[in-house]
């Protein structure tokens, strides 16, 4: 009787453990993030963002990204050169800080705040509908924003766009965007327009493995367009999640409604300033 009960419980144990001891313990499991496409690199599209433009990068459900955006206000123009080296290069000048955040709410669908130190805010959500590895011919995205100054009390403007991009030859990254942009005309001003139509040009070229040269411009076809449009173009570093980047531009917007009705400052070599963008993945 004692064998027969030490027999069963043998053949009990080796059935439970048995499936246990199929697995090889050796093998290498794959990280639960790379299950997600949207959390594996895309060499073209490093960041959410060319300049101050978004792309159609999508963010991994659940996670986030930080941005700073940095825009001195020191125009690399202004006297000669002695005043510029003197300034260190417009470094030593005030400037117009942004901090983002953005996080990923559910598959294909992005939303975030971006903060600038005039007291501007834009909270915005972005969808995905087509992503060009998938077999489409372009990457396709829609951005709808909600933005006011003085931290949201003054001047509320709201924006609705289509992102589209295209990518050629694993090295460069296209991107057209046309944006309606409503209420960006300022209570002091008395322009018939109250609305400002604006079509983002930009592109991305990797010039190394993690090196590009990144540029964009912002035109407005329509409605309320005060001063120049606003025109970057940079470099940029990226480093695991993280990337760096070194831009200069006419103006200082950061923000789809700052691209609207601030536009570049003037457009000659008076205007230009240097900058920088910081951006960090969590994922």
């Amino acid at each position: 009787m004692v064998g027969r009960c030490v027999l069963a419980g043998l053949l009990a144990c080796t059935a439970l453990t048995a499936p246990a001891f199929a697995q090889d313990p050796a093998a290498p499991q794959p990280p639960p993030e790379q299950a997600d496409p949207n959390a594996r690199v895309d060499p073209l599209q490093p960041d959410f963002n060319l300049a101050a433009l978004p792309v159609t990068l999508r963010m991994p459900v659940h996670k986030l990204d930080f941005r700073v955006t940095h825009r001195f206000t020191r125009s690399l123009g202004r006297g000669d050169i002695g005043d510029l080296v003197a300034d260190f290069f417009g470094f030593d000048s005030g400037a117009q800080i942004g901090l983002e955040l953005r996080y990923g709410l559910i598959n294909s669908n992005q939303i975030g705040v971006h903060r600038t130190s005039d007291r501007t805010i834009q909270i915005f959500d972005q969808q995905s509908f087509w992503q060009q590895r998938d077999g489409h011919p372009l990457g396709l995205d829609a951005i709808v924003t909600l933005e006011g100054t003085n931290n949201m009390r003054d001047q509320l403007s709201s924006a609705l766009g289509v992102l589209a991009s295209r990518k050629v030859g694993g090295v460069v990254a296209l991107y057209a965007e046309p944006i309606y942009m409503i209420n960006t005309r300022p209570a002091s001003s008395d322009a018939p327009e109250n609305d400002t139509f604006m079509l983002g040009l930009g592109g991305r070229i990797r010039i190394r493995p993690v090196v590009y040269l990144v540029g964009e411009i912002t035109p407005r076809l329509w409605g309320y367009q005060p001063g120049e449009a606003q025109a970057s173009f940079g470099i940029e570093v990226r480093s695991g999640g993280h990337l760096f980047q070194v831009n200069f531009s006419n103006g200082f917007g950061t923000t789809l409604g700052q691209l609207a009705h601030n536009g570049g400052i003037d457009f000659d070599q008076h205007s230009w300033f240097i900058g920088f963008n910081i951006a960090r993945k969590f994922f």
